[in-house]
């Protein structure tokens, strides 16, 4: 099986000399095409700065990755959003549609960047769209959508340029439980479709919605967390408002 995910004494320093922050702390991670794995940690950990590398989103201080073939480390902005545009599918916990442009047109302009044409455009979005459930709203915009309808169509637009990698930031922490656990199924669904899936969460009970759970801490994996440990390093009931580039995230 073919790895997508590779990264060796992965580190991220933020500031420098007294001020520096040690974000990673030498992330070795693995993961293989097809593969549905969930990064859990307390807020503060690192996780949501390891995404952001993972995303090619950001660059690491130290260390290598290599995302489905390619190096990343040392890529020039335009290269990392090439990477990125073609490689990488994003689902935000705060969904992250165009408020003006129809759900048919938000699942298209991932295609749009990548210079697809608009006839090819349009239908791929409207395959995606049934995929996902939520065909009959192609046409409508998405402030008359449900938070589920809303991930919904998030998931197919992250779905838009066939990317290797999907990553999912919280993906249930604007929604209610059962809403969560609707787009957790299709998150499932997508695993065993083939995609290769990673799940950024604090929650152990959606932690536990993968098929691996990798646990970091203080900026580095833990290895053989229990699931009591697992729990301690929760935190219930919350859901954290991380962003991708922030210090000790």
């Amino acid at each position: 099986m073919s790895t997508i995910i590779q990264t060796q004494a992965l580190t991220k320093v933020y500031g420098a000399n007294g001020t520096a922050v040690h974000a990673l702390r030498g992330i070795d991670l693995t993961v293989a095409k097809g593969e549905f794995v969930a990064l859990i940690g307390p807020s503060g950990s690192g996780k949501s700065t390891l995404m952001a590398i993972l995303g090619c989103l950001d660059l690491p201080t130290q260390g290598t990755y290599t995302l489905d073939g390619h190096q990343v480390q040392g890529l020039s902005g335009g290269e990392l959003a090439r990477i990125r545009n073609e490689k990488v599918g994003f689902v935000f916990q705060s969904y992250n549609l165009l408020p003006k442009a129809s759900i048919a047109r938000n699942v298209e302009l991932p295609m749009l960047y990548a210079g697809v044409g608009r006839k090819e455009r349009r239908e791929r979005a409207l395959a995606l769209l049934e995929k996902v459930g939520i065909a009959d709203k192609a046409d409508q915009l998405p402030g008359t959508l449900s938070g589920g309808q809303k991930q919904r169509v998030a998931v197919a637009r992250a779905l838009a340029n066939e990317p290797a990698l999907l990553l999912a930031d919280e993906p249930t922490g604007a929604l209610d439980s059962k809403t969560g656990a609707e787009v957790l199924d299709l998150f499932r669904e997508l695993h065993s479709q083939g995609n290769t899936l990673l799940l950024v969460t604090h929650d152990p009970s959606i932690a536990a919605q993968a098929e691996r759970r990798v646990e970091i801490r203080d900026g580095k994996v833990m290895m053989g967390g229990s699931e009591e440990d697992l729990m301690s390093s929760s935190e219930p009931g919350t859901h954290p408002a991380e962003h991708y580039v922030g210090v000790g995230r």
